[in-house]
């Protein structure tokens, strides 16, 4: 029973920590939970990525795909409150303004106001998005985001394995210094991440699963030695931004090397 509730304890602050659902009023874990809320980080994906294929699957019996992506977005912008897109805001307006220096790059990156590098890779990223989800058929596109999104999280996670953290637990935005997870735990991560795509599997054949798995996986990869580069270690930012890259490369590769 103990270890039950503490995996219990460990995904309600994943949750609570990766959207804006009100959990916290319903129960409130420990708080050192929230160290190791990037174990369950692909299972809070399925909520999210779900919410999406829900919203693209059934707005597109009723509305155009444009419009149904569009609100599929928004609704995982207001289940997230934009939590990933703020890192990818934050994560190139550092890169972008901070030069070679690194403490002025993280200074950057942590505060709170938005500079014309992180507009601009917001303006692009959802462009890119919307773009690629809308050149996929409705129910390709929705499957499409429900297994990227668990997918991308998955690869991104690794990041906390490969990289020390950049600060100290007392300057980091959230407080919240993500711990090492055990084999075990990576062994579950591995599980959350890619059980969306046997479902693909199940559904549509006609996928080159090579390519989707590849492409992001190397993608990251290249993300992960620019960010040692440039920090020599993650931060939360790093994490966020990562995710969506990686996400979006997911789609992409779909969209190449995927028929339905």
């Amino acid at each position: 029973m103990r270890v039950l509730r503490n995996i219990f304890d460990r995904l309600w602050a994943a949750l609570i920590f990766f959207t804006r659902l009100p959990l916290w009023r319903l129960y409130q874990p420990p708080q050192e939970c929230y160290n190791s809320v990037v174990e369950f980080w692909p299972l809070t994906g399925w909520l999210t990525g779900g919410v999406m294929a829900v919203v693209i699957g059934v707005g597109s019996q009723w509305l155009p795909l444009s419009v149904s992506v569009v609100l599929a977005i928004a609704a995982r912008l207001l289940l997230t409150g934009g939590l990933h897109e703020d890192g990818l805001a934050d994560f190139f307006d550092g890169m972008g303004g901070g030069g070679s220096d690194r403490s002025r790059v993280l200074a950057i990156m942590k505060d709170s106001h938005i500079g014309t590098f992180g507009v601009l890779s917001l303006i692009v990223y959802f462009l890119l998005l919307w773009t690629v989800l809308t050149s996929m058929p409705a129910v390709m596109a929705a499957f499409c985001i429900f297994v990227a999104d668990p997918y991308a999280k998955m690869l991104s996670g690794q990041l906390i394995l490969m990289l020390p953290y950049a600060r100290t637990e007392e300057t980091a935005k959230n407080r919240t210094v993500y711990r090492r997870y055990s084999w075990k735990a990576g062994l579950s991560l591995l599980v959350q991440g890619l059980l969306p795509m046997g479902l693909l599997v199940y559904v549509s054949m006609d996928v080159d699963f090579t390519w989707v798995l590849m492409l992001p996986a190397v993608v990251f990869y290249l993300l992960y030695l620019f960010i040692r580069h440039r920090l020599h270690g993650y931060t939360g930012d790093c994490c966020g931004a990562v995710c969506l890259m990686v996400e979006l490369t997911t789609c992409l590769a779909m969209l190449l090397w995927g028929t339905m």
